[in-house]
């Protein structure tokens, strides 16, 4: 099967990882197991919860999270009282021996934590907790949130890396589109007027995931240049938002019409442009980037745009 190369490092980062933060064995010295442990920290930072919820949240059997909590009970660790909205369930909280016992292991392994990572510096920390982040997000599915932002120090970089990748790629382009690219951001680094330009970027916890540029091409025409998205982000809808976030920026600083110059097999990209009212006013061929293509010019007139349902 196609994910069977990656099953083994995956194996092997759980094995470093239980190693490392110490999962195998006795909490921190304690009498408590791992699953006893997680049962008293959702207990310990939340308000009271119902055994089903725990056992939800924390993916354990419910017979075995009954012997948990009776143990629990019987040490005088937690209480239970009926649920105001479901009379069936019972709402479980710690009490104040509870909490009490389980203060200096929440302590500790805080201490614990801060210890593994005392060695790295700010920017190596917070690379690991992206990295953390980014791997929750990732095994659970939950969907990432992009943002987009004007460009930061070092974003242009990422753009043009990011640019000439996807379309290396995708499309087979040699070294003179990067060399294009290259020449665009830096020429916008050099000289840009915020109030009439910007580029927008999308972020992904950190991480760069597409851009647009707008850009001022004389005689109240904006341009709309380096439109991209990572493969990672198809289907989201971003190529889209990048487009309405420049086109209505462009009309904010009063240019009168947008251009912009794309080529013919960039489908995806002629949609958005198409739905937003853009309309092919020239096109030509040429060889570019090692290939055939063939060259289009667009224009919007803004003083009519609305942003596309």
């Amino acid at each position: 099967m196609e994910q069977d190369r990656h099953v083994a490092p995956v194996r092997r980062f759980n094995r470093f990882y239980t190693r490392a933060v110490g999962l195998i064995g006795r909490y921190l010295g304690s009498s408590l197991t791992l699953a006893e442990a997680r049962v008293l920290y959702e207990l310990y930072t939340r308000d009271a919860l119902t055994g089903a919820s725990l056992a939800t949240e924390l993916a354990l059997d419910a017979g075995y999270l009954s012997r948990i909590l009776k143990r629990f009970e019987d040490q005088g660790w937690i209480a239970r009282t009926p649920s105001p909205d479901d009379g069936r369930q019972n709402l479980i909280a710690l009490t104040p021996e509870g909490r009490a016992y389980f203060a200096p292991f929440d302590a500790a392994s805080r201490v614990e934590i801060a210890s593994h990572i005392a060695h790295l510096d700010e920017p190596a920390r917070d690379r690991l907790v992206a990295a953390m982040g980014l791997i929750e997000r990732l095994i659970s599915g939950t969907p990432e949130e992009i943002v987009i932002r004007p460009h930061r120090s070092g974003d242009i970089g990422a753009v043009i890396a990011g640019q000439a990748r996807v379309y290396t790629q995708e499309y087979g382009w040699n070294d003179e589109f990067e060399a294009l690219v290259a020449e665009i951001g830096a020429a916008f680094l050099k000289a840009n007027d915020p109030a009439r330009e910007r580029a927008f970027i999308a972020d992904r916890a950190g991480e760069v995931v597409g851009s647009v540029f707008c850009v001022d091409a004389g005689e109240g025409m904006a341009k709309l240049r380096m439109l991209y998205v990572d493969r990672s982000t198809r289907g989201t809808g971003l190529g889209k938002r990048l487009v309405a976030e420049c086109i209505g920026f462009a009309k904010d600083a009063g240019y009168r019409r947008m251009t912009l110059w794309t080529n013919d097999i960039l489908s995806a990209a002629r949609k958005i442009y198409l739905a937003e009212g853009f309309g092919l006013v020239a096109e030509e061929n040429h060889h570019s980037f090692g290939v055939d293509l063939v060259g289009q010019n667009w224009e919007l007139d803004l003083t009519t745009w609305r942003p596309a349902g």
